[in-house]
């Protein structure tokens, strides 16, 4: 078998693996039947943006689990200290730390020592030690502080998984999000908030004997749940919730009302039936989450194990409650800090959005391809849909979840595979002007080609890596998709059209190959002179300086319209009929006493967004907007909700000038690597001038600048490099056939030879989003309209502010490094 043949059937394995990994996730369940389980089930599964549910962020509230670990290791030291001779108070807890009195002052300097000995099992450090007069002041230590937290979370998603599991909510998605947060998916949940409130609550089931005087000192003050009587019940609890072995909505068989049925473990009924025992005619309180629920009289012994929870309970409220006691309690509280739910229906629109508008992308793309290259074209356009079925195949083998900004993502990276054809064909059709037949031509090609989208591919992997790093969601989903492309189509762009081209060329290897030629574009090739961009580059460089200037000053006023993502807060879809006045629903938000809601129209006739600044009562001021409309119109439809936090939104701002102050350095270093410094610094800077702009386009179009937005950023800067990386490489690759030619003329000269190839790549990858851009609507339009922008501004970047930028800054460097040499020699 010849190496043709090897190829031929490695590549096949390898297409045919792909394509039948993709299948499920393309044909229809029905024409699925005869296939395994374990195969219909090899698919990729859809985010919450495209089937509807909600998405929940908690995060673990690290204040009171550090404060009471602190307390626990301040205990030991205080044996330690008495153990020692030393004089001390009682540990108190003070906001981050925690106080311990020391006397006398001389004995401070001992303490301290005392304290800093307390290591763990690793022998770190569990104890950070000041003090402040007579008190020694202990906050846990950093390593103490990730270990104990970490602890938490990981004891916290069991927790939270069993409690899920308990509602009935089918494919839930529970996992772990940085070092304190959880993050919840619920397919086909609508309606979050009694899942939220559940799994907020900590749970943390307590009996204590009501104290009477005769017990120990230390009591604690607590409130009734429903009675608002504040109970004195002692400290130290005799019972907890970790000795429930069952609980189970209930009825008392007297007042009919609802309670919860307990049953203990063997230790805890043995331990229950010793207290009851004991305590005859006092009063036992249950505690749960610091509130007493019910302080009944121990009127017998209970030595069965058994036992009830009573109280003003709902039949929901008390199997909530058994649901909770049964799925244990949490290390610590759970705080939601974000919170994004979509409606079923908004959900099948979006998907046939996405369908229809990569379908059109796709097809602008083939007719384009087809259009000028002919035959070859179809070479291309057949790599082009073996790239979407591995890229398809191999997110379905990772697992992936497929969202909006994933489908995004999946049309951008047809449009960049494109691309590397087009630099292949083109670099083709120059070694066949060169008098070369056609195989030389072909081999030629791909080898000069092959650099250039290698150096490409990379910048963009750069962002793409990026945003994966700090992106979250369905941000996260657009790069895995975005890198899966990139990679696939090394892979279909060189190897596979290669071998397709090699086989269309086999029978006549020794003849001149014949591109198609487009009338306008040859005789821009067979031009003798270059086009003289280098007359324009003081203007091109002037100008760009000052929309970018003008781009940043509008960042000051009017500003950019940022979303809840930058701002937390709360943003609410509403869908009302065309006929309801917009005024008349800003005036009942306004009765119902949400007077900082803010209307706006949005999409269509009749839907408008709501927001509402951040609140710790969310959920509340949600379902109070939600009345107030309903009441108008009892048919509205509230399709999307969207809540952040402070504290999250926060993380997101630095988040994001972190990733596009990187992509901006990770580019910088690569192309440094590759590139002499030149042009390195000219790539910089023309991308800071074409970043400064789309921020312009931001501010003058009014679209929402959110997370999606910052994704759309990284991708220009990654294309705008891309972009510049052709180039340079030509521009580079003149000077080493022609050192003696004027830098400026070389420059006029290359720029003239890749014209048509940038013209061309930028129009595939332009002609692939546009149907989004147009059709997609405000789910993607911080997406695809600031990428459509950014295309056209680098690619007239690349030809009139890049390549100029270099030429200075080449002729900067040698006067510079003559004026060193002359104040070198001076005496």
């Amino acid at each position: 078998m010849n190496r043709f043949r090897l190829r031929a059937t490695a590549y096949a394995l390898v297409i045919l693996l792909g394509v039948l990994a993709a299948l499920p996730s393309i044909l229809p369940p029905t024409s699925l039947q005869w296939a395994p389980d374990w195969y219909r089930q090899h698919h990729l599964s859809l985010g919450l943006d495209l089937q509807g549910g909600s998405h929940v962020l908690l995060k673990v509230e690290q204040g009171p689990l550090l404060a009471e670990k602190t307390r626990k290791i301040a205990q030991e030291l205080s044996q330690r200290l008495d153990r020692n001779g030393i004089q001390h108070g009682r540990p108190v807890v003070d906001a981050d730390h925690v106080r311990l009195a020391i006397r006398p002052a001389a004995a401070m300097e001992a303490a301290e020592r005392l304290a800093a000995d307390i290591r763990d099992n690793q022998g770190r450090r569990q104890l950070a030690v000041t003090h402040d007069g007579l008190f020694l002041l202990l906050r846990p230590s950093s390593s103490l502080s990730q270990q104990v937290v970490s602890d938490a979370v990981e004891r916290s998603l069991d927790v939270v998984r069993r409690r899920i599991d308990e509602t009935g909510v089918v494919e839930p998605r529970v996992t772990r999000q940085g070092d304190d947060a959880i993050l919840v998916q619920l397919p086909g949940v609508t309606d979050p908030e009694r899942i939220t409130a559940l799994l907020g609550r900590t749970a943390r089931l307590t009996f204590h004997l009501v104290a009477d005087g005769s017990g120990p000192d230390r009591t604690l003050a607590l409130p009734g749940a429903e009675d608002g009587r504040r109970y004195q019940v002692e400290a130290t609890p005799l019972l907890d919730g970790g000795q429930l072995a069952d609980a189970r909505l209930g009825f008392d068989s007297r007042t009919h009302q609802p309670v919860v049925n307990f049953t203990l473990d063997s230790d805890g009924g043995r331990l229950f039936g010793d207290i009851t025992t004991h305590n005859v005619g006092r009063p036992f309180a249950v505690v749960l989450d610091g509130e007493v629920i019910t302080a009944p009289v121990i009127r017998t012994p209970i030595t069965a194990g058994r036992g009830e929870i009573s109280g003003n309970f709902t039949p929901q409220q008390a199997g909530d409650l058994a649901m909770l006691l049964r799925a244990g309690s949490l290390p610590a509280p759970l705080q939601v800090v974000e919170q994004r739910t979509v409606g079923a229906e908004l959900g099948g629109d979006t998907i046939r959005m996405g369908v229809i508008s990569g379908a059109l992308g796709a097809a602008l793309v083939l007719v384009f391809m087809i259009s000028i290259y002919r035959r070859w074209g179809v070479i291309a356009n057949t790599a082009l849909a073996i790239n979407v079925l591995l890229v398809l195949g191999l997110l379905a083998s990772f697992g992936a979840t497929l969202t909006l900004p994933g489908i995004a993502g999946l049309i951008l990276g047809i449009g960049m595979a494109v691309d590397a054809n087009i630099l292949i064909n083109e670099r083709i059709r120059e070694e066949t002007e060169k008098g070369k037949n056609a195989m030389a031509a072909l081999r030629a090609g791909f080898q000069r080609a092959f650099a250039t989208i290698v150096d490409a591919n990379i910048t963009t992997l750069i962002a793409v890596g990026l945003l994966f790093g700090f992106g979250s969601g369905p941000v996260r989903g657009f790069a895995v998709t975005m890198a899966v492309g990139l990679l696939v189509s090394m892979f279909t762009s060189v190897s596979v059209t290669r071998l397709l081209m090699e086989w269309r060329l086999r029978r006549r290897q020794r003849q001149p190959l014949a591109l198609p030629e487009i009338p306008g574009f040859q005789r821009l090739r067979q031009r003798q002179r270059p086009i003289q961009f280098m007359r324009v580059k003081a203007l091109g460089i002037v100008l760009s300086v000052l929309l970018s200037a003008l781009s940043l000053g509008a960042l000051v006023w009017p500003g950019l319209n940022q979303g809840i993502d930058f701002l937390g807060g709360t943003a609410m879809e509403v869908q009302v009929p065309a006929s309801l006045p917009e005024n008349t629903l800003r005036q009942a938000l306004r009765d119902a006493g949400l007077t900082d809601a803010a209307l706006q129209p949005f999409a269509n006739d009749g839907h408008f967004l709501v927001r509402m600044p951040a609140s710790d009562e969310g959920n509340a001021r949600v379902e109070t907007a939600k009345t107030a409309i309903t009441r108008l119109d009892a048919g509205s439809r509230f399709p999307r909700v969207d809540m952040v936090g402070p504290a999250v939104s926060g993380g997101f701002i630095e988040a994001s000038i972190l990733a596009v102050l990187l992509a901006g350095a990770g580019m910088f270093a690569y192309l440094r690597l590759r590139f002499e410094r030149h042009f390195a610094w000219a790539a910089l800077i023309t991308l800071l001038l074409d970043v400064s702009k789309t921020l312009g386009f931001f501010v003058l179009t009014g679209v929402e600048f959110n997370l999606t937005a910052i994704a759309a950023l990284l991708t220009l800067i990654g294309y705008s490099v891309n972009d510049k990386v052709v180039v340079f490489d030509r521009i580079r690759e003149n000077q080493k056939l022609n050192p003696d030619q004027p830098l400026e003329t070389l420059i006029n000269v290359s720029l003239t030879q890749v014209l048509t190839r940038t013209l061309f790549t930028s129009a595939t990858t332009f002609l692939a989003l546009l149907p989004m851009g147009l059709l997609g609507g405000g789910a993607v339009a911080s997406f695809a309209l600031p990428v459509l922008f950014g295309i056209v501004v680098g690619t007239t970047s690349s030809m009139y502010i890049a390549a100029p930028m270099a030429m200075f800054l080449e002729r900067w460097r040698p006067t510079q490094r003559a004026d060193t040499e002359a104040l070198a020699e001076r005496p």
